[in-house]
């Protein structure tokens, strides 16, 4: 595969990834969004292709025998999550890079598989308190959950020193501009 630049994006959650993921493809049309293959069952609205392409499990091991991933992991017991070589070869075809929305472990297997050409950049969180409120403030969590979640956080924030760049998240427009400014710097390069 003719690999053209990636921009890989990963974060705990909560730390804002999302709202700045959306801002970067707005931004950029150079950019498109890779969209991610799962094992998950959709959520609500979710559509397969557009938010996600999801598999049964089955599907997404016989994929896995057919080498069809440039990375992948089980996440949770029976739940995959894996990056399409056909997804990223559509989007090179197109002229554009992917920008891949990914969890830490995909991200460094993604930066490993592609050093030359890829551009990973880490967000997150101003402090471990912040990033308990933010998540509390969605409502989302059970004690538990949110729990778990902090935990995880710990966890991936100690791997942020082997991204390209980290993006403090305290601003919005500030962490906005500051991603503007690192890839801008990326995609000029020859």
């Amino acid at each position: 595969m003719d690999a053209g630049k990636i921009i890989i994006v990963t974060a705990p959650s909560g730390s804002g990834k999302t709202t700045l993921v959306k801002r970067m493809l707005a931004a950029y049309p150079k950019l498109a969004f890779s969209i991610s293959a799962c094992t998950r069952t959709p959520r609500p609205n979710e559509q397969h292709g557009k938010d996600y392409y999801f598999f049964t499990e089955e599907e997404f091991k016989k994929l896995i025998e057919e080498d069809a991933f440039v990375e992948w992991e089980m996440v949770y017991t029976g739940k995959y999550y894996g990056t399409l070589k056909s997804e990223m070869e559509r989007i090179w075809g197109n002229g554009q890079a992917p920008l891949v929305d990914i969890d830490v472990h995909g991200a460094i297997a993604l930066q490993n598989k592609y050093p030359d050409n890829s551009l990973s950049l880490f967000i997150q969180a101003p402090s471990m308190e912040e990033l308990r409120h933010r998540l509390e403030k969605r409502g989302t969590e059970t004690p538990d959950s949110l729990e778990e979640r902090l935990k995880k956080a710990e966890l991936e924030i100690a791997y942020a020193p082997q991204f390209d760049a980290v993006i403090i998240n305290d601003d919005l427009d500030k962490a906005t501009q500051e991603l503007v400014d690192t890839i801008d710097d990326f995609l000029s390069e020859d």
